[in-house]
């Protein structure tokens, strides 16, 4: 019997350039209009109880290429239990051996969220109390911009998810975080409420969500880079998304991505930004203390260089927001591969993982608000 393998679905993403019984060549398709590559979820029929070899044989050029390096890519029957498969990299050749009984199997590069769960999640969430849903525009594939808001304290605080679609993971972390903002019996969440002012984007890149991209919108656009200079012709999404702030102001502000290389959980700053205050300093390591107490999963021995004074990239979000609002900003970072001081061999790093490092960095919040200025 000879498999059949499709990604013409929602989020997929993969072309067979061969296939020869239980065995397939596969490539990676190119974010549209751009250079872009590495996100991958596929489907496999016709497999039952055979030794499944796939060989994605593009991996040496993707965006990067050191995230192949001990990882794991995830494979589900039922689209719902994610775990490791048995993966190897060598010589720009991501290899995937399997074996199940089952006739269909879901192979992805992390656990992807689909168009319709985070439809699901916002009707679930603006159906409770004291919530309130809006669009703030069109994408350029037509879909809405969903935005929620909740509390009714004077601190502006903003959450915001996936500017970069193929990092799944960071709609699970949403998803964990906006259902501990919604519980009226969390303390967490009724000081959070009290006390600011919560203004969400569970996904800003929904056209590159659902059309399988690592890192860019509909246009090949990267949306974390154009921060300093949104256009509605290339970046609406973060144009609407500004436009916002401006008028709220922020006082905190928290961006959520996943990194292909670094196999911990981990935050960048903003220290390189030109008007970097000591309050605004203080304020960042302050979080970064109540986050290590609160959540055994977040660690500071790892993550990116930090920037050199006055030489911080303006067109991030992170360094934007900072700049421009004077107030405390991050860019949360979780790993495809897994937490390596927290290894779990069946599972990696999984959504039920993601969404409790959410509520863990709401408590690390509250822990910490009345810090904030007024």
């Amino acid at each position: 019997m000879t498999i059949s393998i499709t990604s013409a679905f929602d989020g997929g993403n993969i072309r067979p350039i061969s296939v020869d019984g239980t065995t397939a060549e596969l490539e990676i398709v190119i974010d549209h209009q751009s250079e872009f590559y590495q996100w991958f979820y596929f489907r496999v029929t016709g497999g039952a109880g055979q030794e499944l070899t796939l060989r994605i044989t593009n991996c040496g050029g993707s965006a990067y290429p050191k995230g192949w390096e001990d990882y794991a890519a995830r494979v589900s029957v039922d689209r719902e239990d994610w775990r490791c498969a048995d993966t190897s990299y060598e010589n720009g050749v991501l290899t995937i051996r399997h074996k199940s009984d089952a006739n269909s199997l879901w192979f992805a590069y992390f656990a992807p969220y689909t168009t319709e769960r985070h439809h699901e999640l916002v009707a679930r969430i603006a159906e409770r109390d004291g919530v309130t849903l809006q669009s703030l525009g069109k994408t350029l594939d037509g879909q809405e911009l969903d935005y929620l808001t909740m509390g009714t304290g004077p601190l502006q605080i903003w959450l915001y998810a996936r500017q970069h679609p193929g990092e799944s993971m960071a709609e699970w972390w949403m998803e964990g975080a906006l259902a501990r903002l919604t519980n009226p019996d969390d303390d967490v969440a009724n000081t959070l409420r009290k006390k600011a002012t919560l203004h969400i984007i569970p996904n800003m890149n929904p056209d590159g969500s659902k059309r399988g991209h690592l890192r860019t919108n509909a246009v090949g656009t990267n949306l974390n880079r154009e921060w300093h200079k949104p256009t509605a012709e290339k970046s609406p999404e973060v144009l609407y998304v500004r436009n916002r702030m401006d008028e709220t102001g922020v006082d905190f502000a928290m961006d959520v991505h996943g990194d292909e290389a670094i196999p911990a959980n981990f935050i960048a700053g903003f220290e390189g930004i030109p008007s970097r205050t000591e309050r605004q300093s203080k304020l960042y390591d302050l979080y970064l203390e109540k986050l290590l107490e609160a959540s055994p999963e977040f660690q500071v021995k790892l993550g990116y260089p930090v920037a050199a004074p006055r030489k911080g990239n303006l067109s991030m979000s992170t360094n934007q927001v900072a700049e421009r609002f004077g107030c405390v900003a991050m860019t949360l970072e979780m790993p495809f591969k897994d937490n390596h001081e927290r290894p779990d061999p069946d599972h990696g790093w999984s959504p039920e993982r993601c969404a409790e490092l959410g509520r863990e960095c709401l408590a690390a919040l509250a822990a910490m608000i009345d810090e904030l200025p007024v």
